[in-house]
């Protein structure tokens, strides 16, 4: 099996035994845990691609893909990458919290090393996978990765991406799309670095416009200081 990049939690087992009320048995518990998981879990996030992430195929150089990620549910929501390499992927962002029907556009970072052996280019298969988990929280609020350590139980697994490269010299439904995203998310990022915009002027107190009393302040202070030359 894979190994992710954030550590994995206790068996199951060992879990649901130590939450088991004194005095039952922890087999109970454990059953109950085996067929809650055979029941289809309701998505909570609608990722767009849904299942794969495309890269441009350039051995020796860094990478991007994107994915559109966005909350269906009725209830804010955690969202988390996960990777099998993450010395060599990173995602932007790596996490965070969507509110209901929000959606956020995350680009995913992965450098393409050369081909093996007499492989082609493009039948390169790709070991890396990309696994994007979920977690209902209580409103808005900051995020942070460790609500996922906090609330192990409550994490769902949304899809396991697989990578899928495209030739970048080659047009292709699929590379128009992730131009397209790709500018997207990084209009996003510009506007999120832009410090917001001055609608005016400043209230504090009761009422008191800073801005217009200091032109006031200014204009009464110059003909002050011009009657008191005509008087001289």
């Amino acid at each position: 099996m894979p190994l992710w990049g954030t550590a994995s939690g206790p068996p199951a087992a060992e879990g649901e035994a130590a939450r088991a009320p004194p005095g039952s048995s922890g087999g109970g518990a454990g059953g109950v845990k085996v067929i809650r998981s055979l029941l289809p879990t309701r998505r909570r996030l609608r990722l767009d691609p849904p299942a794969k992430l495309y890269f441009p195929y350039e051995p020796g150089k860094q990478v991007r893909s994107a994915v559109r990620i966005k909350n269906i549910s009725k209830s804010h929501v955690a969202f988390k990458f996960q990777t099998t390499a993450p010395k060599s992927c990173f995602m932007r962002p790596p996490g965070g919290i969507l509110a209901p029907g929000e959606s956020i556009i995350a680009t995913v970072f992965k450098f393409v090393e050369h081909p093996e052996n007499n492989e082609k280019p493009l039948e390169q298969k790709c070991k890396v996978k990309f696994k994007i988990v979920s977690l209902k929280v209580k409103g808005p609020m900051e995020y942070v990765p460790e609500l996922f350590d906090e609330q192990k139980d409550q994490v769902a697994v949304e899809q396991i991406l697989r990578v899928v490269f495209l030739d970048a010299e080659r047009q292709s439904p699929q590379m128009d799309k992730l131009k397209r995203q790709l500018a997207e998310a990084e209009a996003a990022l510009e506007a999120r670095k832009k410090p917001p915009e001055d609608n005016g002027p400043r209230i504090v107190g009761e009422g008191l416009v800073i801005d217009e009393w200091k032109e006031r302040r200014e204009r009464y202070l110059a003909r002050q200081q011009i009657e008191g030359v005509d008087s001289v």
